[in-house]
């Protein structure tokens, strides 16, 4: 069975710490990262080595959801998460795998993201079209400087 491989790179006008908060914080993901036109639901989150997730997203034209879950294996605070990834549809099996690391630039920090084993049903450019819909995302998330309310 041949899988894809996906290669993202950004920067954002964001310290590497909130954009790596962004990435681990159950709230942020259900909203930065279903692509345009899907919501996400996280039914299960355990932000740490070893532990696990598990959310779904639904296309908000359709009703139709998908879930996947998998497990967090290498965390470094504000430099590098990695992760398996596996839809719970046995029409796309296998397991994947995604890196992403952050490093800290001039404006703000800069991201790369390597995502591994995506079934062969998937259509590479798909994945690429959602992904740079998240960051989008992402950045409209993380970049904003908004002051602490008063008390």
């Amino acid at each position: 069975m041949t899988t894809g491989t996906i290669k993202l790179h950004r920067v954002l006008r964001a310290p590497a710490e909130r954009v790596y908060r962004a990435f681990l914080e159950p709230d942020a993901l259900a909203k930065w990262l279903p692509p345009y036109g899907f919501t996400c639901q996280v039914h299960h989150f355990e932000g740490h080595v070893g532990g696990t997730y598990k959310m779904s997203f639904r296309n908000f034209g359709t009703g139709h959801s998908h879930s996947f879950g998998g497990e967090y294996v290498e965390l470094v605070p504000n430099e590098k998460i990695r992760y398996t990834d596996r839809f719970d549809d046995p029409n796309l099996p296998g397991e994947m795998s995604a890196t992403i690391t952050f490093r800290t630039v001039l404006c703000g920090t800069e991201v790369s993201i390597l995502q591994e084993g995506v079934p062969e049903v998937i259509p590479v450019e798909m994945c690429y079209l959602g992904w740079q819909e998240s960051l989008m995302q992402l950045a409209k998330l993380v970049e904003p400087e908004i002051p602490a309310e008063p008390v």
